[in-house]
């Protein structure tokens, strides 16, 4: 019995130290300036695959951390030079759920085909977002849809 009981108090602990070291990670990355976004790597027609993190502009990359991660680096680093916005849409509705309120779902693309990913965020973030993409050093042309 004493076993069970153990086994019982090790996995409660297990969890509530996960659910600390989670919130505060979230803390420290909403903290050093970051964004609320979903992004989704496998492009499909499914509402399945989108994962929610907090995005960091650092120069001409924009760093996408998994909010579920135990990574210290980003999860994705999303370079400006090449990136272009392909098309915007609204999220549908199995998709809302794993996105930040009042989200736009931007499909983003690289310049020789290597990128492919969906990004959905806020309207304040999405602003941002667009900003930093069209402040590309003088002399490159910034192709996205708008």
């Amino acid at each position: 019995m004493w076993v069970i009981e153990t086994i019982g108090v090790g996995l409660f602990v297990a969890v509530v130290v996960l659910a600390v070291l989670i919130t505060r990670r979230i803390r420290l990355l909403r903290r050093i300036g970051g964004v609320d976004v979903a992004l989704r790597s496998r492009v499909d027609d499914t509402p399945r695959g989108w994962h929610l993190g907090v995005g960091h502009y650092r120069g001409g990359d924009f760093r996408w951390y998994r909010v579920l991660s135990l990574r210290s680096g980003p999860d994705r680093v999303l370079r400006r030079t090449g990136l272009e916005i392909a098309s915007r849409r609204s999220p549908t509705a199995p998709e809302a759920y794993a996105m930040p309120p009042g989200s736009t779902v931007l499909h983003c693309t690289g310049a020789e085909g290597d990128l492919e990913v969906e990004l959905a965020m806020g309207p304040d973030a999405l602003t941002g977002f667009l900003s930093w993409l069209e402040s590309s050093p003088p002399g490159r042309s910034v192709p996205w849809a708008s």
